[in-house]
């Protein structure tokens, strides 16, 4: 947070912040160690002051945690900022436990500095597979669509999230960090409250998701991490998003439930094909589209 300091007030459009959450932990050596309850809500206000001055009147903040540490976020975030909702996650993965529930979701605290924010719902339409599809008169569908690759619907998101999953070791963005985010995760949040060239924050940056997600969808982006192999990482990440873009999950422009891998596949072939047919002019347009859409 000393870097915090050196920084230029009001530059910041979103602030994503992913803090330790109280529970010992240890980040490739350096280790964060549980705190009582009452010691970790004063560090976290301690570390929301700090930044508070970074922030744009119209920014919105995502401040991340699990459910123990949710009661500090929300005394801390609701001293500060407008308390808009709070959004779970299912990590799907967790450890099993035989004397209490399985802990497989964490929270997502969304604020706004004023009244006056970002929040473009279109951009952050979630496609679900249509089971029992409603028709009109006439056969063709009432709300939602017939496509190659089935029958699916786009909905606007709700404050649970059932789509999300911690990285496996299978996905390209998976590293070593044992807190990281899904690249999907923050595209949601980066598309819902920023523009195109608007600034995000993350001043716990990690292996650096924030940085290259903001970079694949055209933000500026600014993170800040302690670790220096992290740091490297993060910069070995963002020479990567320049020849690919994609966000697995993220396809056509909305996001897709799991286990969906095939089909945006094939939907992205079909969009490639369609394109060998047209003129240059239009072939290039539809190619810049797509890049887009990731």
């Amino acid at each position: 947070m000393e870097i915090a300091k050196l920084l230029p007030e009001s530059f910041v459009d979103l602030l994503i912040l992913d803090p330790p959450y109280n529970l010992t932990k240890t980040f490739n050596g350096l280790k964060f160690n549980k705190l009582p309850v009452r010691d970790y809500t004063l560090w976290l206000d301690n570390v929301v002051v700090q930044l508070r001055a970074l922030l744009k009147n119209t920014a919105s903040i995502y401040i991340c945690g699990d459910w123990h540490t949710s009661a500090s976020i929300f005394e801390v975030v609701s001293k500060h900022f407008v308390v808009r909702n709070r959004i779970t996650w299912e990590r799907e993965k967790g450890r099993g436990a035989k004397s209490n529930w399985k802990n497989s979701s964490e929270d997502i605290w969304f604020c706004t500095v004023s009244d006056a924010y970002t929040f473009n719902v279109e951009a952050v339409k979630l496609r679900r597979k249509v089971m029992a599809p409603y028709t009109h008169e006439d056969g063709s569908p009432k709300d939602w669509n017939r496509t190659e690759q089935g029958d699916y619907r786009d909905t606007h998101p709700s404050n649970i999230w059932t789509d999300i999953t911690i990285p496996f070791w299978s996905m390209p963005e998976n590293t070593d960090h044992p807190t990281q985010k899904s690249e999907k995760l923050i595209a949601r949040l980066v598309l819902a409250s920023s523009n195109p060239k608007e600034v995000v924050f993350d001043p716990f940056l990690g292996s650096g998701t924030t940085s290259v997600v903001a970079k694949k969808l055209g933000r500026q982006f600014l993170g800040i991490e302690i670790n220096e192999e992290y740091c490297l990482l993060s910069e070995k990440r963002l020479e990567l998003a320049e020849e690919n873009r994609a966000i697995q999950g993220f396809t056509d422009g909305v996001f897709w439930e799991r286990n969906t891998l095939q089909a945006q596949v094939r939907r992205n072939e079909g969009k490639q094909q369609k394109s060998f047919s047209q003129s240059p002019i239009e072939k290039n347009t539809s190619t810049y589209q797509q890049t887009l859409d990731y």
